[in-house]
This record gives structure tokens, sequence and C-alpha cells, in this order.
């Protein structure tokens, strides 16, 4: 059940740092059902087929991979954040590391190009083979990496401040549902409670109950140990 509570919160900081950002495709569908390696899914339907992405979609869709580590840490407290958002993670520093170096999306770097190989992790790694950049340069792209890193974390962070008490929500509805759609998200954003999917039927599963208090500067961490994985 504390497992559950926490994928819960994980999936619901996507959902909503993503129902928030621009130019991000809509949230349809959200899940704490394993599938696969993956405790949960928040799943977006792009609205057509796009052949580019602008900056401000890159840096909207970073926010969003963070939604889920900023709840945790919310909520449950940052010694209790999990090694769920290892994927998130990892796939919101590719996107910013190839804007940076790939891309020309980075006013400080600008347009030029500083990586060649396809699928580079560690931009160090690429650098120390190729010497294409000096090692200025080099702490350039890297300080510039981490400024995208922590600007879209931290607005990911002022979005689920902003909007807590439809985390909770959107929280209570998975832990109670399991699976919600995209009408079930529309009435948490708008406020209301969600109503049961039409095939659901009440097996006295156990609400969220009371739920966890969000830790502020100066507390001691909220919520629950961290799972074991």
């Amino acid at each position: 059940e504390n497992e559950k509570k926490l994928t819960a919160y994980h999936e619901a900081g996507h959902a909503i740092v993503g129902l928030n950002v621009p130019d991000h495709d809509p949230v349809y569908k959200v899940t704490i059902i394993p599938r696969g390696r993956a405790l949960g899914v928040t799943m977006f339907l792009p609205e057509s087929d796009r052949y580019r992405t602008s900056k401000r979609r890159l840096e909207s869709r970073i926010a969003t991979l963070f939604g889920g580590r900023v709840a945790e840490e919310m909520i449950f407290g940052p010694e209790s954040v999990t090694t769920g958002a290892a994927n998130d993670i990892e796939r919101a520093t590719e996107i910013a590391r190839n804007m940076v170096t790939k891309w020309g999306l980075s006013d400080r770097l600008g347009t030029l190009t500083y990586a060649e190989d396809d699928g580079e992790v560690f931009l160090g790694r690429s650098v120390t083979q190729h010497k294409q950049v000096g090692d200025k340069t080099r702490d350039a792209i890297d300080e510039e990496v981490r400024r995208v890193i922590d600007t879209n974390y931290q607005h990911a962070r002022e979005i689920l401040e902003r909007d807590l008490e439809k985390l909770h929500r959107m929280a209570d509805a998975l832990i109670r549902f399991e699976t919600i759609d995209e009408g079930q998200i529309k009435d948490i954003m708008q406020g209301r409670d969600p109503q049961p999917p039409e095939d659901w039927e009440d097996r006295d599963l156990p609400s969220s109950g009371t739920r966890p208090r969000e830790r502020r500067d100066g507390d001691a961490p909220a919520g629950r140990p961290a799972p074991q994985h």
C-alpha cells in the first residue's frame, strides 16, 4: 500500500506538470498498474504528427519528466525520494545536453555542434575522444546543461506547489481506481472529485486515508520509509 501511494503521487506529479506547461501533448490516461519495469505510466497523446520540436516544447518536456521526482520530494521529504525517477532523469539530461551541444538552442553556446556521437550519454566522454572543444568550453557546456535542468526542475516545483490540492486529489483517485482517463483528469483539474470508471466496482479498496503532509523547510521528513527495490 505504501508503494502504491508513492507511485500515485509520482505519476500525478508527471500529469499535473504536463497539463500546466506550454506546448505539451495532452494527458489522456494515468495508471499505477505496473507495466514491465515501470510501476506506473502517464500517457500523453500527440495531437498531430511532428517533424520538428521547439525550444519551449523541449523545456516543457524536461519539466514534466521531473514532475514525478518533485512530487515525491514535496510529499514524502527529500530523504524518501526513490530510484523511480532514474529513467526520467536520464531522458531529461539527454534532452538538455542535445539542446546545448547539437541543436543550437543555447544562447550562451550559440549555434554550433559540440558532439558527434549519437546516443552518447556523458558529454565528457565525447570530448575526450574527439578533442573538439577546450576545457573552458566544456565547463561552459556542463554549466549550461545544469542551468537548463535546474530551471525546469524549479518550474515543475512551482507548478506542483501551486496545484498541491490537485496533486492530492489525483493521487487519491489513482490509489482508489488505479487508472484514470481524460474525463476524470479534467474533473480533477477543475477542482472536482472524479467519477468512478464505468466498469469499476467498489471492492472496498482502501482509499488514501490520511494524506501525507507535504514537507516544508525545517520539518522532519513526512510520509513513509523509502521502498526497497
